[in-house]
């Protein structure tokens, strides 16, 4: 044979040898890499091929399927209540992926997750039937505080303190997941992204903001925790007008210098006297004030299974004393979402111990199997029993005889906590109205807390007591009266 062809055909031979190397590579050691890969439209198109299973509220599928009639997608998801449901499900978009429960139980809605398939899936390598996610948020509660903030811009969370179950997510304005669920809904998406997408910006889980005076609460728990506070009617001595430590600023109370000099704790939380928990905080300090904070849950990414990401927080940087007393008002720079502040209240409410929230009771496969349960979650003792009776005492002051009247639910306790939060450079903005509070009758119970934003009423109208109390007051009746 000639050298010289000789030589081609051996170099010809290796080339086959590295193609053959190469494909084996790809498809032994890489295949499943690629067929995974997020820009695979193969798996996008897989997941709509067939129904999705479904999210489900007090025994009813809140989500559905239905056929597109396109060439790539067989189905898309639409939702029962759009609107009302938003907060929790989230959407499903063949355009614009997913996010809450759909995004946390994508694989388990599609079919993909592993755990759904039998030894015969597994033979055929054919995508499972879907399993469906259920939920502990209860209609009437979520359909109460829907409504009631309806003219309302805001955000409210329901849990019940025993169990941890979230019996509410509600946020107005809110938006039809069922709009977006499409591959041909851009202009939809446009529009809900218009005005910085509020209407799907979940401000109930996501969005901290100042809570204001309803983080007093968390204030006196560390107070009584650090033996500062050890009787709730004893004159405080704290002196109103009150000069914010290490300034010469004078710190404001709504009901005036008369009504908070030298008052009681009890007084103090009841009319809201900003110069007693400025001084509780300043004598604590810092280390001791975020100690009690993270305790209920602050400076921590929650997982409801949908995550608190940013979290609620009490500031970690070092505070100048005058920081750390506006601290105790829940201003500088204390952040706080509604779930945040209904945890507090459900701590209290729950004889100091705090039940890890969440709003899933179980995932199941098509069949009804339980893959995952919560019946049992995680609960810690963070203030002591005594600590949490007190804190509950000066709460049904507020009530019954102070700025949480609005809140009473015939014929059961009551507890609340009313709040105005400062916002925007030299109050610019309107205040955020806040409102938290407890419920109990005939052996059930809710913690609700509720945020009003952007509130168009005067500012001298704008409080937690006359906005947020009585969206509260909705919802604690609609569990308590069921």
């Amino acid at each position: 044979m000639n050298k010289t062809i000789r030589r081609a055909s051996v170099f010809c031979l290796l080339l086959v040898v590295a193609l053959l190397v190469r494909v084996t590579w790809v498809q032994a050691y890489q295949g499943q890499a690629l067929a995974d890969d997020k820009n695979n439209r193969r798996n996008l198109i897989g997941q709509y091929e067939n129904p999705l299973g479904n999210i489900i509220v007090g025994g009813e599928a809140v989500t559905g399927s239905e056929r597109t009639g396109g060439k790539d997608f067989g189905y898309k998801r639409t939702y029962v209540d759009g609107p009302l449901y938003a907060p929790v499900t989230g959407f499903s978009s063949q355009a614009f992926g997913t996010s809450m429960l759909e995004g946390v139980y994508k694989n388990v809605l599609n079919g993909s997750d592993s755990r759904l398939k039998t030894v015969m899936d597994m033979l055929t390598n054919k995508r499972a039937d879907p399993g469906n996610v259920v939920t502990t948020i209860d209609r009437d509660v979520q359909k109460a505080g829907y409504d009631a903030l309806q003219g309302k811009q805001g955000a409210a969370v329901a849990i019940d303190p025993e169990t941890g179950r979230i019996l509410a997510v509600v946020n107005n304005p809110s938006f039809d997941p069922g709009r977006i669920a499409g591959a041909n809904d851009a202009e939809a998406w446009q529009e809900l992204s218009a005005d910085r997408g509020k209407a799907m910006e979940n401000v109930a889980l996501r969005k901290p903001q100042a809570p204001g005076s309803t983080f007093k609460l968390v204030t006196l728990a560390a107070a009584i925790e650090n033996g500062l506070v050890s009787d709730l009617d004893r004159p405080t001595g704290i002196p109103d007008p009150y000069t914010i430590p290490g300034t010469r600023t004078l710190l404001p109370s709504e009901a005036g210098s008369a009504a908070c000099a030298n008052v009681s704790v009890r007084t103090a939380l009841k009319l809201s006297c900003n110069n007693v928990f400025a001084q509780l905080a300043s004598q604590l300090g810092q280390d001791k004030m975020r100690a009690t904070a993270e305790k209920f849950g602050f400076n921590v990414r929650i997982d409801t299974p949908v995550r608190t990401n940013p979290p609620s927080t009490y500031p970690s940087k070092k505070m100048s004393v005058d920081q750390v007393a506006q601290t105790g008002i829940g201003q500088f720079d204390v952040q706080a979402t509604p779930l945040q502040m209904a945890m507090v209240t459900a701590a209290v409410e729950n004889g100091g111990k705090l039940v890890a929230p969440h709003m899933v009771s179980e995932v199941t496969d098509a069949g009804g199997d339980v893959l995952e349960s919560f019946d049992d979650p995680e609960s810690r003792q963070v203030v002591s029993a005594r600590t949490a009776s007190m804190i509950q005492d000066a709460m049904r002051t507020v009530a019954v005889e102070g700025g949480g009247k609005l809140a009473l639910v015939p014929g059961a306790e009551v507890g609340g906590k009313t709040g105005t939060a400062q916002r925007g450079v030299g109050n610019s903005l309107a205040p955020l109205a806040w409102f938290t509070s407890y419920g109990k009758l005939n052996g059930k119970q809710i913690a609700v807390a509720v945020v009003i934003e952007n509130s168009s009423a005067e500012r001298s109208e704008i409080g937690g007591g006359k906005l947020a109390a009585p969206i509260a007051q909705k919802m604690m009746q609609a569990w308590l009266k069921k």
